[in-house]
This record gives C-alpha cells, sequence and structure tokens, in this order.
C-alpha cells in the first residue's frame, strides 16, 4: 500500500490554530514539523545559498552552529543571514580546543543553576582542561583539569546526552624504549564523567599486560570495546569493571589524598588520578572477528553486522543474531558493483531496527523480520531501492567491423563510480522530518556538480532534489549537512583550506532576486576566518 491522503499545510494550520490536537504532549511539535516537512518537499519551495566562507581551520557544524577557528569562533545559521554569535579570547597553541560536543538540557528536567538549561559546548583543550562554555556567549561556565600523566584528545558520548567518554592518545613505545627493553603498560586512558551537573565516573586505564597489543578502545552505551589489529573486537561491561576495579571513588572539588600527594580533584595540577585499574582479566560478554574491526550492533531484535575478516571479503556483509551468533536468512549482503571505493553498511538511524546499505548507483533500505513460521530465525529483504539516475551506454560491448570485414567484439564495462555516471556519495536522516538525504554527484567536463534529494523514510518515494551551485571535486573531503530548513556544505581542499556553504529554504520568489555576487559581498566584508 501507498502512503495515505493527508491534508495540505493550510488544513494543518487551521486544525492547529483551532486547538484540534490530542493528549499527546508531543503532538503540536509533531504537526508543526509535518507542516515544516511540506513546504521543504513542496514544488514551489527552493533552496538559496546565502552564505559562503573559507577558513586555513577545520570548520564544524551542529544544531544550528558553526564552528571556526577550533571551536573559538561560533556563527548562527539560524537567522537569514549567518551571524556571529561569539569569539573567544585569542589563546596559545597549548590552550587550543581539540575536540568539543554540544550538550542540550534535557526536556522535562530543571537544573539547580539557570546557566545549566541551556546549551552547552563541551570542550576539550590541549593542556588537558576539560570545559563547559556556553553555546550562545561563549563563556567559560565550568572547567576541569584531567591530569598531567597523559594527552587527553578525543571527545564522545558513551550515552547521548548523558556520560562522555575522553580518550587519550596512544601511548607508543618510542625506539630507544624498545632498545633498552623498557615497556609501555599502559596502552591508553579513558575518562568518563556523567554531565550537568558534571560528576566523575572514573578514569579508567587500559593496560597491555590484562588486554595485550591493543589498536584501540573506546565506550559505547555502557559497553568498552577494545580492538586490536588482528581484527578481533572485544567487548566487556564497564559497570561490572567499575565495581570490580575501582580503587577509590573521587568527587570532583574534594579534597583527595593519592600517592602521598594531597590536592583538589579536578584542580592543577592535582587533576584527577587514574582510580579503576584493572588487575586481572575482566569477564567477556562478546567477542568477534572482522575485517578493519568494523562491527555494528542494532536491529530487532539484536544483530550485528561485520565483515569475514579477510581482505578477499571486503564489501561482503554478515547479519547475525547476537544472542547465538546465528546468520540470518538472507544475512549475507553484498553489493555487485566494480568501483574503487566501498560500498558501506549500517543500522537506520530511525531506530526502526532497518539497515542501509549504500553503493555507487543504489541505496538499499533492508528490513529484518521474522522468518514465517520460525520465530526463532530472522530474515533479511528489502525495503525499497534508491537508483541513482543513470543512462546506459549505448557504445557499450557494441561490434567493431575492422577494414578487412572481420566483426570485433569490444567486452569492457564502466565502473560503477565513474565520474561521469551519478553517483551516490553521502546518505544521511534529518530524524525531524523523517526524510533520507542522498548526495549524487556527475563530472561534467572538468567539474562535478551535485545534487541534495529528498526521499520519504518510508516509502523511498523521491520528494524533492536540490542543486548545489559550487562545484563538487570528488577528490577532496565534503560533509552535507541537512538540518531542518538548512543545507550545509563543509569541503576540505588542499593545503588545509576549508570551505562553507550555507543553503536556507526560501517559500518567496521574490527574495530571489537578490544575486550570489551581493551577498558574497556582504559576507566577506562581516567575517574573515
Amino acid at each position: 500500500m501507498g502512503p495515505s491522503q493527508k491534508s495540505n499545510v493550510c488544513g494543518r494550520l487551521s486544525r492547529r490554530a483551532l486547538g484540534f490536537f490530542s493528549r499527546d504532549a508531543g503532538m503540536v511539535q509533531r504537526t508543526n514539523l509535518g507542516i515544516l516537512r511540506a513546504l521543504v518537499c513542496q514544488e514551489s519551495t527552493k533552496f538559496k545559498n546565502v552564505w559562503t566562507t573559507h577558513s586555513r581551520s577545520p570548520i564544524a557544524y551542529e544544531r544550528g552552529r558553526i564552528y571556526f577557528n577550533n571551536y573559538r569562533c561560533c556563527v548562527s545559521s539560524v537567522a537569514s543571514e549567518p551571524r556571529k554569535l561569539y569569539e573567544m579570547p585569542k589563546c596559545s597553541k597549548s590552550e587550543k580546543i581539540e575536540d568539543a560536543l554540544l550538550w542540550e538540557c534535557p526536556l522535562g528536567e530543571m537544573l539547580p543553576d539557570p546557566s545549566d538549561n541551556k546549551s552547552s559546548l563541551i570542550a576539550l583543550t590541549a593542556h588537558n582542561w576539560l570545559l563547559r562554555v556556553s553555546a550562545t556567549t561563549g563563556k567559560v561556565l565550568e572547567k576541569i583539569y584531567l591530569a598531567s600523566y597523559c594527552k587527553f584528545r578525543y571527545l564522545s558520548w558513551d550515552t547521548p546526552q548523558e556520560v562522555i567518554a575522553v580518550k587519550s592518545a596512544q601511548n607508543k613505545c618510542s625506539t630507544l624504549a624498545r632498545q633498552a627493553g623498557i615497556q609501555q603498560p599502559v596502552l591508553l586512558y579513558l575518562a568518563v564523567f556523567h554531565v550537568l551537573p558534571f560528576s566523575l565516573i572514573g578514569i579508567l586505564e587500559i593496560n597491555k599486560k590484562i588486554f595485550g597489543n591493543v589498536t584501540d578502545a573506546t565506550l559505547s552505551h555502557g559497553i568498552l570495546i577494545v580492538m586490536y589489529s588482528s581484527g578481533l573486537v572485544r567487548l566487556y561491561s564497564f559497570q561490572a569493571i567499575t565495581k570490580q576495579f575501582m580503587q577509590q571513588k573521587l568527587d570532583l572539588g574534594c579534597a583527595c589524598r593519592w600517592g602521598g600527594t594531597t590536592g583538589t580533584v579536578g584542580e592543577a595540577p592535582f587533576g584527577i588520578p587514574c582510580n579503576i585499574k584493572i588487575t586481572d582479566t575482566p569477564p567477556l560478554l562478546f567477542e568477534v572477528s572482522s575485517l578493519e574491526n568494523a562491527f555494528q550492533i542494532g536491529g530487532h531484535p539484536w544483530h550485528y553486522i561485520i565483515t569475514p575478516n579477510k581482505k578477499k571479503q571486503k564489501g561482503v556483509f554478515h547479519i547475525c543474531a547476537l544472542k547465538d551468533n546465528s546468520l540470518a536468512k538472507n544475512g549475507i549482503q553484498e553489493m555487485e558493483c566494480c568501483s574503487l571505493e566501498s560500498d558501506w553498511i549500517y543500522f537506520h538511524p530511525d531506530a526502526s531496527g532497518r539497515i542501509i546499505h549504500v553503493g555507487p548507483n543504489q541505496v538499499k533500505v533492508l528490513k529484518l523480520s521474522e522468518v514465517e513460521n520460525n520465530s526463532a530465525q530472522h530474515q533479511i529483504s528489502e525495503d525499497f531501492v534508491i537508483l541513482a539516475n543513470r543512462e546506459k551506454n549505448k557504445n557499450e560491448n557494441l561490434p567493431t567491423v575492422t577494414a578487412s570485414g572481420r566483426v570485433v567484439k569490444r567486452n569492457f564495462s564502466i565502473l560503477d563510480d565513474d565520474p561521469e555516471q551519478e553517483t551516490f556519495k553521502i546518505v544521511d536522516y534529518e530524524d525531524e522530518l523523517d526524510l533520507l538525504s542522498v548526495v549524487a554527484v556527475t563530472q561534467i567536463d572538468a567539474e562535478g556538480k551535485a545534487h541534495l534529494d529528498f526521499h520519504c523514510n518510508e516509502y523511498g518515494t523521491l520528494l524533492k532534489s536540490i542543486p548545489l551551485v559550487e562545484s563538487w571535486d570528488v577528490t577532496y573531503s565534503h560533509e552535507v549537512y541537512f538540518d531542518r530548513d538548512l543545507v550545509l556544505h563543509i569541503e576540505q581542499k588542499p593545503s588545509r583550506v576549508f570551505s562553507c556553504y550555507v543553503y536556507q529554504m526560501v517559500c518567496d520568489p521574490g527574495e530571489e532576486e537578490e544575486t550570489t555576487d551581493q551577498r558574497s559581498k556582504t559576507d566577506h566584508n562581516n567575517f574573515k576566518f
């Protein structure tokens, strides 16, 4: 069955004005987003390039905010013209922000300090300070000094918007140390915090004696994931590790005596001692071997995706049940494509349990369901497929007649990611509007042209296509964000030159009279990065 007929925007606005809603607290928000989706996808709506800028440092985007100069300058992209929200004072190289996460106050919960109820940027500096910065003013609201015994470099969510993990750079044994027979027992550290209000869970060391030659480790949803160069991936319960191996509970801002030294936890120079030291092999939850440590968990019930740990198996994906490692029916997914770049696969971020498999010329959305008459086994089937808009090469495999009259049949095939053919480069999901966004690129003469397509997340139907005015070089690194009524393209060119292109939704055709040259002149006068 196809999608059911829905009321138009005018009807929805009338119903909203009259209060025709259920008692569901989220009904008004869903109705508003439904109206916005209808406006975004209607034929007359255009997306206009309203701002373009360039930078010598990386550009990041998060929830309507564009960050420059290692997160020290913030520009709002929500207004009709992007405007600078704040710029933090210049700092030394040792104080620069290495990584950052945007934290937003949970709904339905009031925090003690009024400033805590506003969005904050959690930032990690090069000299091991963890900062909480106001997302609207750039004011530093809170500071925690981590430690001097290692170099912390990466931030990630363990539990989104609740628990963060701060990971150190990995200790690597120097040539001199190896020659002297000195071993590096600790490979890396993980500092784990509850956020807002900040409270320390603990700092965990990953050491060689217990875990062996680890190449990486991370935390995700309370699971410690440890990876090895052989492709082996092991999972442990972080809660169980904390309970068994925590040496002493530490509280931020409180006095502490550790190793003969007394100081305040989280303040310089004392910092935070490593209080979780694993002395014995913790209970193993799960173990699997996969090519390049590629391992994902998702679906309903839980399944995982791996690539068999052999180079010739690259591009082959196995979907297996987590409970017993059994392969799902039709669980071996291999896209029959001949391309320079590999296809990729992941669980759909809409929590539907579906799987997205992307190749150069097609996007498959797969669903996981019970096998008929056997509820213990599950099967993979196609929900829908999105195909690239391509014309078959008429000259392919045509016979050639030689001067002597002999017929020679040419046999060659074009790569599926040939630049002259429309090729999929990025697939993302806009959760609030329930749309799949797909970037397709075609090389035309010397430059590539890209367009962003919006597809119905339920049926795969093409609803809208937006051309990007800037050229697209497939050899550069690209990121594209679609956020409600905004499209943002970040491009990294050679010699670390970064470009940012901002598009906004325009419903009034009269607004399109403004020329790109006028906009660029205004923008570059106001912003310099």
